[in-house]
């Protein structure tokens, strides 16, 4: 069997020796004689399983003591609606600053149950550029300050975090999560789908400073209090324990191989590689995005046409390269660099690019 480069934006590709691991004990984890799947999630095999996950990710991560790891089932989009719910009173403000589709999708999730106030939009200029921090129009008395730290649509990415005083400030990292070092202390809070860096689609990881845990946030089940996660360890109800396993053998992979600081390097290897490709061939493909918030994780690009759009996509496929069409919403076409692809990857489709536009320029 040949396996291909998969550039999907999510589900995205996983590293082959997590694959193989996971293949070797799908019928017997560990001499127990039943798949981890199978196990109960209060025994004491998955209860290794969950606590040697979480150790590695506050190692991969250094995650302070004063935060608690949440593993939640679900996707981000779940989780923005969770925020509102928990950390924000009855009609409350929370501050959205936003840069492309899923800073709208996050405002669409919250709007049901706090006064969203857009403090700087991007859409006006079509998504092109992060909105400067010296033009958010923030509120006094926000309950939060929401981004969104990479755009997989639309393709920008936050190369700093931004100062927003002593409000909490919250972030969506579902495309970046791990992929460089980033300051956790300066966010009250982080949350990702796990299924691009962190692992398979169906669970996702939340990161909450403690002490906004202690909010009243607004009337709702148990159920959607991250407090009563915390409380159970994140075994409030059964949790996706395969999905839990899967991102556990991927976090320990990533610190086998050298954790955020070696997958920083790789990933601005791989996306300037890919940059140079695009800026380089004389407006055969181009990339919108102002170059100083271009994102490491998703580079979307366009030729000239939309035949010559379906023509890459059928051909680069067939060149065993896998997920280049781009979202519906934008066109055109998109890679997507996770930590798990590799330089080789991006260097067969840069010269993929090359041969094409030689027969197609």
């Amino acid at each position: 069997m040949a396996r291909v480069y998969n550039f999907s934006a999510g589900p995205a590709t996983l590293p082959e020796a997590v694959l193989r691991q996971a293949q070797d004990e799908m019928l017997d984890w560990r001499g127990v004689g039943a798949s981890i799947v199978e196990l109960s999630h209060r025994g004491a095999e998955f209860m290794e399983v969950a606590a040697q996950a979480e150790a590695d990710l506050r190692a991969l991560m250094a995650v302070p003591d004063d935060y608690a790891v949440l593993f939640l089932g679900g996707g981000a989009t779940t989780q923005q609606a969770l925020l509102a719910l928990n950390f924000a009173a009855p009609g409350q403000v929370a501050d959205y600053v936003v840069s492309g589709h899923w800073g709208k999708t996050a405002i669409r999730q919250a709007r049901h149950y706090v006064d969203v106030h857009v403090a700087a939009d991007g859409e006006p200029g079509g998504f092109r550029d992060i909105p400067a921090r010296d033009a958010w129009v923030l509120s006094e008395d926000a309950a939060y300050v929401h981004i969104t730290a990479n755009e997989t649509i639309h393709g920008l990415e936050y190369r700093d975090t931004p100062d927003v005083g002593d409000v909490p400030l919250f972030a969506d990292f579902s495309s970046s999560i791990a992929s460089e070092p980033v300051d956790v202390s300066r966010y009250g809070l982080i949350y990702a789908g796990a299924q691009k860096n962190l692992g398979p689609v169906g669970i996702s990881v939340v990161i909450v400073r403690r002490d906004l845990l202690e909010r009243a946030g607004q009337p709702r089940a148990d159920i959607f209090t991250y407090a009563s996660h915390a409380a159970r360890d994140s075994m409030l109800n059964t949790p996706p324990t395969w999905n839990w396993y899967l991102l556990g053998l991927n976090v320990k992979w990533m610190l086998e191989q050298g954790g955020v600081e070696e997958f920083a390097r790789r990933n601005a290897a791989k996306s300037a590689l890919m940059y140079t490709a695009i800026d380089g061939s004389g407006g055969f493909y181009r990339n919108e995005v102002a170059p100083a918030v271009r994102s490491r994780m998703n580079i979307p690009f366009f030729v000239p046409d939309e035949t010559l759009t379906a023509r890459f996509v059928a051909e680069s496929r067939a060149a065993g390269m896998l997920a280049l069409k781009g979202h519906k919403s934008v066109g055109g076409l998109r890679a997507s660099l996770y930590n798990a692809m590799p330089l080789e990857g991006v260097q067969a489709l840069v010269d993929f690019m090359r041969d094409f536009q030689q027969r197609n320029g």
